[in-house]
């Protein structure tokens, strides 16, 4: 059993599955994952995503903005909230920092970090982080409006280990991509070899960053089996234990099928 915790699955490329969302989902379930959380971007596309997946209980939802789309309607933690109460959903996010592709007075992402936080607290629902080149402002923030008390996963890790302890210590998981595999990422591998097996989560962050051997091309929710061989190999564990360690701990943080 595999569980691709991270994917955007109303943005993948149907064209090799003759344009078939079922048909993509019943591939994935054939090759042995039997979970999927598809994670939100945008209040503007979330009815849409949320339509997508009504039909499949294999599939998770989340509510957010993600911090890099400047001209997004900024969420209320209110709305974040009361849209997070669907049984179907069941995190706040993703949410964050990124500083890498935004630039000047970035107060306005900041604020939309804060406001989510706040939602995920209200809603008893955990947070999936997204952060790139902002380690301290993430972690502060995180600290300073008690993320703590929600908990959740910072998602697609890129960063250190220093970061990674941080974060764990602050009640959040860590998942690791495709990026895993790829030849400059030999930082990230140790940072894999060393986080808890129990805070440890696998994605694909389907359509993007395809694991080695499919790097370059549109990724998809059962190229997660990749991360998991490359994580097994660098535990000395068989790919199967890691599938359920993974698996386990994704169920035990989110929560899927609870309240329906």
């Amino acid at each position: 059993m595999l569980v691709d915790s991270h994917c955007h699955l109303d943005r993948l490329d149907l064209k090799p599955f003759d344009n078939d969302f079922d048909k993509l989902i019943r591939q994935t379930l054939e090759a042995g994952v039997s979970h999927m959380l598809c994670v939100s971007i945008d209040l503007e596309s979330y009815p849409g995503m949320r339509r997508l997946i009504q039909d499949y209980p294999q599939i998770s939802v989340s509510v957010g903005v993600h911090p890099n789309d400047l001209d997004r309607r900024e969420p209320e933690p209110e709305e974040l909230v009361a849209l997070a109460s669907d049984p179907r959903n069941v995190a706040i996010g993703e949410t964050g920092l990124d500083y890498f592709r935004s630039e000047g007075d970035l107060d306005w992402q900041r604020d939309r970090f804060r406001r989510h936080i706040a939602a995920a607290r209200q809603s008893d629902k955990p947070l999936i982080i997204h952060t790139r080149a902002a380690r301290e402002d993430t972690i502060s923030i995180m600290r300073e409006e008690q993320a703590r008390e929600a908990g959740g996963v910072m998602h697609c890790f890129t960063e250190d280990w220093s970061m990674a302890e941080k974060a764990l210590d602050l009640n959040f998981h860590i998942s690791f991509s495709g990026i895993i595999t790829f030849k400059s990422a030999a930082e990230l591998r140790d940072v894999v070899k060393r986080v808890p097996l129990d805070r440890m989560l696998i994605e694909t962050d389907a359509p993007y960053l395809a694991p080695v051997p499919h790097r370059g091309r549109s990724n998809i929710p059962q190229y997660v089996s990749h991360v998991a061989a490359c994580v097994a190999e660098l535990r000395g564990l068989a790919p199967e234990e890691v599938a359920r360690i993974t698996s386990e701990n994704f169920l035990r943080l989110f929560r899927p099928g609870v309240n329906e």
